[in-house]
């Protein structure tokens, strides 16, 4: 990640650069905005973005405003990819975010040295690999592992700073970091020894000015995967949380997740998931209370098997929503479930 210097491009300025905005005044990446191959995309990225506030985000936002009554200063997003955008939008409030799944995190070079026709080519990846989730609300990751291992720009590192920006914050630093097996997060050139999980971290700021952490780590979140690991432990370090799990390929409905959604059960104080998430069947209805939201039409065709007559009867009784989410993205099609754990007697 570059150094800061006196002509040195900042994360912040990279990032509004990528999504179609303006640098600061004075910034390299400044000239940069004169190529029309960056003023397309500019006019592309206002248009998509616009819309998607329209009819998702500042739905969700209003959503939690009323249902979500006090959130905790950290917020978990197992299955993530990098999809901040729905994190800031479900949970405003969190001030640390830990978002997580395989893709790496990648790297974002200085774009004033890229090669002449290097930019056009740069930022039509990028519109390319974040095309599912303003379309549909997921990322496709097979689609996004071609999309994101082409180019100049890889990994999930790009798509965050487009998220960041667009949701309004500015990228005050971006930091690798890593995990030793007992959790402890190492910065900068120090050794976490062998099987470090293998993250970043952005401090940003929203318009208000309070500063916030983003971690993505890239994961394998299987029982194997997370056993092997110290991620669940250093999240263990921020818990308790709210949680989000959305499009997560019903990953936890199956045997070889269980130790990542024992996880989230224990240490999560709200989930709010689709029903590719945990299944109804593994919460205690004696711990948590349910809030039912939109329909359940059960699983899309490439999920056979996932039905449940716990879910279809709970969302019997359910209230409506305005937004898409999930595989079953349109709005008149979405679940969306709200489990609130009650408060130890």
């Amino acid at each position: 990640m570059p150094a800061r210097g006196a002509d040195t491009v900042t994360a912040d300025d990279t990032a509004r650069f990528l999504a179609g905005m303006q640098p600061s005044a004075g910034s390299p990446l400044t000239p940069l905005t004169q190529d029309p191959a960056w003023q397309r995309h500019a006019r592309f990225f206002d248009a998509v973005f616009a819309q998607l506030e329209q009819h998702q985000l500042s739905k969700i936002r209003a959503w939690a405003e009323v249902n979500l009554a006090a959130p905790r200063p950290t917020m978990f997003y197992m299955f993530s990819g990098p999809d901040f955008l729905y994190a800031d939008a479900f949970y405003s409030k969190a001030t640390t975010y830990v978002l997580s799944a395989l893709e790496p995190p990648g790297s974002v070079p200085d774009l004033t040295r890229l090669p002449r026709g290097g930019v056009g080519a740069a930022l039509y990846d990028i519109e390319r690999s974040m095309g599912s989730i303003l379309s549909f609300s997921f990322f496709i990751t097979k689609k996004m592992k071609v999309d994101l291992r082409a180019g100049e720009l890889n990994g999930t590192l790009p798509i965050l700073y487009v998220f960041l920006a667009r949701s309004g914050k500015t990228i005050r630093d971006v930091s690798p970091v890593a995990l030793d097996d007992k959790g402890a997060a190492y910065f900068a050139n120090e050794n976490p020894g062998r099987n470090a999980t293998r993250g970043v971290r952005i401090v940003f700021a929203g318009s208000d000015g309070e500063q916030k952490t983003l971690y993505y780590f890239s994961t394998d979140l299987s029982n194997s995967g997370v056993r092997a690991s110290g991620f669940l432990k250093f999240c263990d370090t921020l818990a308790p949380g709210n949680s989000l799990l959305k499009s997560a390929s019903y990953l936890l409905h199956a045997g070889n997740f269980t130790t990542v959604r024992n996880f989230l059960l224990a240490k999560s104080a709200t989930v709010i998931q689709d029903d590719s998430g945990i299944p109804l069947a593994y919460y205690n209805p004696k711990q948590w209370r349910f809030f039912p939201f939109g329909r359940y039409a059960g699983p899309i065709a490439e999920f056979p098997g996932r039905y449940q007559e716990q879910y279809a009867e709970l969302f019997s009784r359910s209230q409506p929503i305005d937004f898409g989410i999930g595989y079953r993205w349109r709005s008149h099609e979405s679940n969306l479930l709200l489990s609130v754990k009650l408060p130890l007697r």
